[in-house]
């Protein structure tokens, strides 16, 4: 098969690799229909974080299952899954709790799963997916194509965004403000809306994604950065400050700017990969009363919850996709998002 391999900075190629098949009674093997980019495929990418040895990279996909293990029971051949970012086997307590991210045995695409066997990366045309049983989703058929752009979002960067959002505690009637305008920003906004909240604050300095923030449910953009972003907040909210901030970066300066932008008492909902440094102030918390909550999103746990609404068309956050390119245009398609051309790359087999 056919697959993206990453080699270092600026280097991801396309590779002809073993195709997958069962190794394991928990395994699946799932036909590809499309994968995508992720921002944070984009740390390694720029050499933020170091690939010490070539290995398959990519971990979003919903494709249709080939082939299953004896163990595995909620998918059969032929049905369309959703597969999350985070493979879990949904039975132990951090699972049980709902955190399937935090999962015991947590394996991720491209590394190593608990056997010690190694696990294929999303981007490429098949994969053996581990954990099966625990981690896939079945989409009852048959599936729209139309449909799969807004269903993939779902196995990372709108649950990952809803994450967000209810680790923020937004609710109807609050206020909130998203730093981040990337694809976990959008959906990011695109959850708060839909859980009620009545002033959502997008941070954008970019005209068109500022007017996708605004499309999926942001009542106001706010382009300034720092203490000026901090005025211009308070200047929409009347001389206030947010109920709630959603940090989608993952840098010292998004996190600075999520916390300032919340009153006394507020909650800040961090989701954001950390890179470059991301801290957290603890005198300051202390001193505002300050909630934070986030981290790794348990997508498994969210997408039952988000799935009848990318069903019913309530929500359509495979719109952060602006750019589709086959898999052989993988470079291109981590040049588009590292340079800012694209939100969003999805890929198609």
């Amino acid at each position: 098969m056919r697959a993206a391999v990453i080699h270092g900075p600026r280097d991801v190629r396309v590779e002809d690799r073993p195709d997958p098949k069962i190794l394991t009674p928990g395994d699946a093997v799932v036909r590809v229909v499309a994968a995508c980019v992720c921002g944070s495929d984009l740390w390694p990418y720029r050499g933020i974080r170091e690939t010490k040895a070539p290995h398959p990279i990519g971990h979003e996909l919903v494709g249709v299952v080939e082939e299953v293990g004896a163990d595995v029971t909620v998918a059969a051949p032929g049905d369309f899954v959703i597969a999350p970012f985070s493979l879990s086997d949904g039975t132990c307590q951090s699972c049980r709790a709902g955190f399937t991210s935090a999962c015991d045995h947590v394996t991720m695409f491209g590394g190593a799963d608990r056997d010690g066997l190694p696990v294929d990366g999303a981007q490429g045309e098949y994969v053996r997916l581990p954990l099966a049983e625990g981690s896939l989703v079945r989409v009852p058929g048959p599936v729209d194509d139309a449909l799969v752009p807004d269903l993939l979002t779902l196995s990372d960067v709108m649950s990952t965004g809803h994450h967000a959002a209810v680790s923020a505690g937004v609710g109807p009637g609050s206020t909130v403000v998203v730093v981040g305008d990337g694809a976990v920003g959008l959906s990011g906004v695109l959850a708060a809306a839909r859980l009620g909240a009545e002033r959502v604050v997008a941070m954008s300095r970019h005209a068109d994604r500022a007017e996708l923030a605004r499309e999926f449910g942001a009542t106001d953009v706010v382009a300034e950065r720092g203490d000026e972003g901090v005025a211009a907040v308070r200047d929409l909210l009347g001389g206030d400050l947010a109920d709630s901030a959603l940090e989608c970066v993952g840098t010292k300066e998004s996190m600075r700017q999520a916390l300032g932008s919340v009153h006394g008492g507020g909650r800040v909902g961090f989701v954001g990969v950390p890179a470059g440094g991301s801290e957290l102030p603890i005198g300051y918390l202390f001193s505002r009363n300050l909630t934070v909550g986030g981290g790794m999103a348990p997508a498994r746990a969210y997408i039952p919850e988000l799935l009848p609404d990318v069903l019913s068309r309530t929500i359509e956050p495979g719109r952060v996709f602006d750019l589709e390119l086959g898999l052989e245009d993988v470079g291109e398609a981590y040049a588009a998002m590292d340079e800012r051309r694209a939100i969003k790359v999805l890929l198609r087999p």
